[in-house]
C-alpha cells in the first residue's frame, strides 16, 4: 500500500456503488466502518445529483469489534430491505472491514430474502473501482439471467430480418462518475436511430432489474465501455450466443468502423464511407489550411485505457499530430494499450503513480496533453496546455449541458476541446515572439489604457527567474535574451539542461555562449 496525494481509481466499493447507484431498484448494503461514508461525496459533488447513492452503511466503530459484527450486518440488511424494499439487494464490504472477515454477503444470503440477494467480494487490496464496477455489473446480470440461459446457445443476430421487426441492441457499460456516459448514451442512440437500429436496454445506467432480464431479447450487445462492460459481455456471448461489438465509436474513423462492425453483425447493408464528413466537422478542418499550424504537434495521453487508446488514433490517424507519450492506470487494459504505443514507436507508460506520468510528461515535452484532472494540474506547473480525456475528473468535466466523446457529435466536442488550448498556446507563443517589439516595450499602452499593457506586472516569464542564493547561477543579459527566443513549451527544458551542464563544467555565469554550448553537447 503507498500513501498519495491523490489516486487515479478508488477501492473496489467505490466500483460497486457506481453500478448501485446508476441503477433503479438496487440498493447496496456496505459493512464499513464510520468514515468509509466519503464515497458519497463523490456522487453529490462531482455528479451533481440530487439525491445521494442507495447505500447503507453499517458504520461499525471500534467498540462494536469487542462484539458481534456479523449481527450488526444483519440488522442493517434487515433494516435496509424493510426501508427500502429494493428489487434487487447488493451486499459487501469495504477494504477496512475486509480485515474483519465477516463475509456479510453470505450472512444476506442465509436471512431467505423475497429478492435476489447478489453477494460481493471485491479484493480491495489488490484491485480497483473500475475492477470492482465490472464485478458488480457482471455479478449482477450473471445473477439475474443465469435461470434464462439456453441448454443451446445458438443465438443468431439477424432474426430480425423475418420477424418482421427492426434490429435491436443493447448498450451496455454506461455509469454514473463515468466520463461523459449520459451524454454518449444519447448520441449513440441517436446515430443507431438514423440506421434504422432500436435501443433495447441501456446499463446500467437508467436501468431496473426488469431492464436486465430483457438483455436477452436483443440481437446483440455494444459494449460502449469495455472496463466496465467487457465481462458482461463475454458472459452473454459464452451463455447466451449473443455476439458483442468491439469498437469504441470514440472519433471520426471509430465511429465509421463501430457502424460498419454493428451494420455487418445485424446483416445490413454498410453506411455510407463519407457519412463522417457530412455529420463533423473535423475531418473538413484537419484537410484545411487552418490546421497546417498543429500539424506535428507533440501531444502526450494518459487515462483509462479506452479513451487513451481513442485519443491517440485521433491524435495519429485524424488530426496529424505526433504522439510522443501514451499511457494508462487500467492494468486490465494494459496490453492494447502496449500494442498501440508499440504501433506508433512507443513505450507505453502502465503505472498509477501520477509523479511517473508527471516526471514522463515532462521528459517528453509535448505541446499538448491529454490526461486527467490528475494531468491538468501537473501540465499546470509544467506551463503544457491540457485537455481532459477520462476520469478521474473534476466537476467542470461533468457540464450540465450535452458535451458527449462518441459519435459525429463527439467528434465535434473532441476537435473544439483539443484544438482551443493549442490555439491558447499559439497566442501565448507569439507574444513571447514578439514581446522585444515596440508595442511591448516598458511604457507602451494597449488601446485599454492603464487596465493592462507592458507596464503591468509580466507573469508569463515567472517561470525563467533565476533562483536566488549563493550558489546559484547567474544568467546574463545575453543569455537571458538567447533563452526568451526559444519557444515557451519548451523553455524550461533548455534552462534546466543548460543549467546541469553549466554546473558539470564549473561555469558560474551563462552566456548565449554557454547556451549555445550546452545545445551542441546534449544533442552530440
Amino acid at each position: 500500500m503507498q500513501l498519495t496525494l491523490w489516486t487515479y481509481e478508488g477501492p473496489p466499493h467505490v466500483g460497486a456503488m457506481r453500478i448501485a447507484a446508476s441503477m433503479r431498484g438496487v440498493h447496496y448494503v456496505l459493512h464499513a466502518p464510520q468514515g468509509d461514508t466519503y464515497a458519497d461525496l463523490l456522487f453529490t459533488m462531482i455528479e451533481r445529483r440530487g439525491q445521494r447513492p442507495p447505500v447503507t452503511y453499517t458504520t461499525f466503530q471500534a467498540r462494536d469489534l469487542g462484539g458481534d459484527t456479523a449481527e450488526l450486518v444483519k440488522r442493517h440488511v434487515r433494516e435496509a430491505v424493510d426501508r427500502f424494499r429494493p428489487d434487487a439487494l447488493l451486499v459487501g464490504e469495504s477494504c477496512t472491514a475486509e480485515l474483519i472477515q465477516d463475509q456479510p454477503g453470505a450472512l444476506a444470503q442465509g436471512m431467505e430474502l423475497t429478492m435476489p440477494v447478489v453477494s460481493l467480494e471485491l479484493p480491495a487490496y489488490s484491485k480497483k473501482e473500475n475492477w470492482g464496477a465490472a464485478e458488480t455489473f457482471y455479478q449482477l446480470v450473471r445473477n439475474l439471467l443465469k435461470e434464462q440461459a439456453p441448454a443451446n446457445s445458438q443465438h443468431d443476430p439477424r432474426a430480425w430480418q423475418h420477424q418482421g421487426r427492426r434490429p435491436r441492441v443493447n448498450l451496455l457499460g454506461p455509469s454514473l462518475l463515468g466520463f461523459r456516459c449520459r451524454d454518449d448514451v444519447l448520441e449513440v442512440q441517436k446515430l443507431l436511430t438514423l440506421h434504422g437500429i432500436d435501443v433495447g436496454v441501456v446499463a446500467p445506467l437508467g436501468a431496473g432489474v426488469e431492464d436486465l432480464q430483457r438483455i436477452p431479447d436483443a440481437d446483440l450487445n455494444i459494449c460502449l465501455y469495455p472496463e466496465v462492460a467487457e465481462s458482461s459481455c463475454s458472459w452473454l456471448e459464452r451463455n447466451f450466443g449473443m455476439p458483442f461489438s468491439r469498437t469504441v465509436p470514440i472519433g471520426v474513423g471509430a465511429t465509421h468502423d463501430f457502424l460498419v462492425e454493428v451494420h455487418e453483425m445485424l446483416g445490413m447493408e454498410p453506411p455510407a464511407p463519407d457519412e463522417g464528413y457530412r455529420r463533423s466537422r473535423l475531418p473538413w478542418y484537419s484537410e484545411s489550411v487552418d490546421s497546417t499550424y498543429l500539424t506535428g504537434k507533440r501531444v502526450f495521453i494518459f487515462g483509462d485505457g479506452s479513451h487513451a487508446l481513442a485519443a491517440a488514433r485521433i491524435c495519429s490517424e485524424e488530426l496529424g499530430f505526433t504522439v510522443v507519450g501514451l499511457g494508462t492506470y487500467s492494468r486490465e487494459m494494459a496490453r492494447p494499450v502496449r500494442a498501440a504505443a508499440k504501433a506508433l514507436g512507443l513505450e507505453a507508460l502502465i503505472s498509477d503513480d501520477y509523479l511517473a506520468v508527471e516526471a514522463a510528461m515532462a521528459e517528453a515535452a509535448p505541446e499538448l496533453v491529454l490526461g486527467t484532472q490528475m494531468e491538468r494540474h501537473s501540465a499546470k506547473r509544467l506551463g503544457i496546455p491540457c485537455a481532459v480525456i477520462s476520469t478521474p475528473m473534476h466537476v467542470q468535466d461533468v457540464p450540465a449541458r450535452m458535451s458527449p466523446q462518441m459519435g459525429w457529435e463527439g467528434a465535434n466536442v473532441i476537435f473544439d476541446d483539443w484544438v482551443h488550448p493549442l490555439m491558447m498556446g499559439l497566442e501565448e507563443h507569439l507574444i513571447g515572439m514578439f514581446r522585444h517589439d515596440f508595442e511591448f516595450v516598458d511604457g507602451h499602452q494597449s488601446h485599454l489604457g492603464h487596465a493592462g499593457g507592458a507596464g503591468a506586472a509580466d507573469s508569463s516569464g515567472l517561470s525563467d527567474i533565476p533562483e536566488e542564493g549563493d550558489d546559484a547561477l547567474q544568467w546574463t543579459a545575453d543569455g537571458e535574451a538567447e533563452l526568451k527566443k526559444i519557444p515557451f513549451f519548451v523553455r524550461g527544458k533548455v534552462r534546466r539542461n543548460t543549467e546541469a551542464y553549466a554546473r558539470d563544467v564549473g561555469c558560474r555565469e551563462i552566456s548565449s555562449e554557454t547556451l549555445y554550448d550546452a545545445k551542441a553537447h546534449f544533442k552530440a
